[in-house]
């Protein structure tokens, strides 16, 4: 009987091993694949039911599973703006139908894009979950699908901040008049504001001296650009006076009006004007903004806090995941943050094809947070993480395999040869 034994043990040793030569060869054939988890073969003991002296003695190997190895991938750089990879712990979580089944899915795989809804997907279409950035910065709580704004809303003009310096040496002209502004003022600028709508709207303000440090100032545009306004007529929408001491310090500033009817836009539009830091005003000390010097008058910055719409041109993915659109009217803005899940047990997942993995009653469910918190990754852009599969070591442990395999035939022959020999003792 036990030469009998002997040549299922030496079966149980091919089959276990074809199994480990499979599970090398796809290592190998996966050697390329973006974002793939090598695996390694394992084998276990069998006893026969045959007791010789008391002791079981063994019958064979039978093939015990494939272990997924989860250690880091090499980074390959491709520069690629969605191209993603996780720096340490951590997996991508992706959404969708896959093979039949709906819900999330879990990947190191991050070649991610833009489709034509403008949302962040992978290569089969599955929607990356993340954490969505408002326009005022604030961001969910839950995560969703990554939808990126291609367009940037416009931003009407609150506030105007000039710093300029005023001739102490001007002479007070005429009363100011609107229809007269360049004659009744002593200096005057201009500047680009916004309304609701996003259009530009060109804001000329004059400045007038009554001496003695006393100045008033005068915003106009276009009549035309007014509801129930004349074109070519200049119409004053804000108006205030400037203070000064007599080494030339801003002491007060005022805005004495401001309301702005722009065609078609929210009415009743009011614009701040800030001069720098009144002494009285802003109890500051008057030389850090707008100034009255015996020199010449003239503009040193001019700000408005005013955008037009504006369409995504760039974006910009830092290493806690934050989305940072760049948009044609110079705003960046954050958009959203990339989410990534771990487990109680990285080994108890189970793989889906296309380097997805879903979560079993052995991983425990995922714990999904925002990139970079609470022990997960960061995330590297214009980079993709590579097979963590050395082939070097394929290739050694495959010949192991394949020795095992021929010794593991060579012990089926030798049975064979002694049972010829037994059958041949009767001739």
């Amino acid at each position: 009987m036990s030469i009998w034994n002997t040549l299922y043990t030496g079966a149980s040793g091919l089959d276990a091993h074809g199994v480990g030569i499979s599970v090398v060869g796809d290592n190998i054939a996966n050697v390329s694949t973006v974002g793939f988890k090598g695996s390694r073969a394992s084998f276990e003991d069998a006893l026969g039911g045959t007791r010789y002296f008391g002791r079981m003695i063994g019958s064979g190997v039978r093939f015990g599973g494939a272990e997924t190895l989860f250690g880091q991938g090499t980074f390959l750089q491709t520069g690629g703006v969605f191209d993603l990879a996780i720096r340490g712990s951590g997996w991508f979580v992706v959404k969708g139908a896959h093979d039949g089944m709906q819900g999330d899915f879990f990947s190191r795989d991050g070649r991610f894009h833009i489709d034509e809804s403008g949302v962040l997907v992978n290569s089969e279409g599955l929607k990356v979950q993340g954490y969505i950035v408002d326009a005022a910065g604030n961001t969910a709580t839950a995560p969703t699908d990554i939808v990126l704004d291609q367009t940037s809303p416009p931003n009407p003009t609150t506030g105007v901040e000039l710093a300029l310096n005023l001739d102490s040496r001007a002479i007070p002209p005429a009363a100011f008049d609107p229809l007269n502004a360049s004659l009744t003022s002593n200096f005057s600028t201009s500047a680009t504001v916004f309304d609701s709508l996003g259009a530009s709207h060109r804001l000329d303000v004059f400045f007038r001296t009554s001496g003695a440090g006393a100045w008033e100032w005068h915003a106009l545009v276009d009549g035309g650009e007014l509801t129930a306004g004349v074109a070519g007529t200049p119409t004053e929408v804000a108006n205030g006076t400037l203070s000064y001491t007599t080494t030339g310090a801003l002491d007060i500033e005022t805005v004495v009006a401001s309301s702005a009817d722009f065609v078609g836009a929210t009415p009743g539009q009011v614009i701040d004007f800030d001069f720098g830091d009144a002494i009285t005003t802003d109890a500051g000390t008057g030389l850090a903004g707008s100034t009255q010097f015996a020199s010449t008058s003239n503009v040193t910055a001019l700000a408005q806090d005013g955008l037009a719409s504006g369409l995504l041109v760039d974006v910009l993915v830092t290493e806690d995941g934050t989305i940072t659109g760049r948009f044609s009217n110079g705003q960046f803005r954050a958009m959203a943050r990339v989410a990534l899940a771990t487990f109680a047990s990285d080994h108890g997942l189970r793989r889906a094809g296309n380097q997805l993995f879903g979560e079993s009653a052995d991983s425990g469910n995922p714990i999904i947070a925002a990139a970079a918190t609470g022990g997960r990754g960061s995330v590297s852009a214009g980079a993709l993480e590579g097979s963590n599969v050395d082939l070097g070591t394929e290739l050694v442990t495959l010949i192991a395999y394949q020795r095992a395999f021929q010794a593991n035939a060579r012990t089926i022959s030798t049975a064979d040869e002694m049972l010829a020999e037994i059958a041949n003792l009767k001739r």
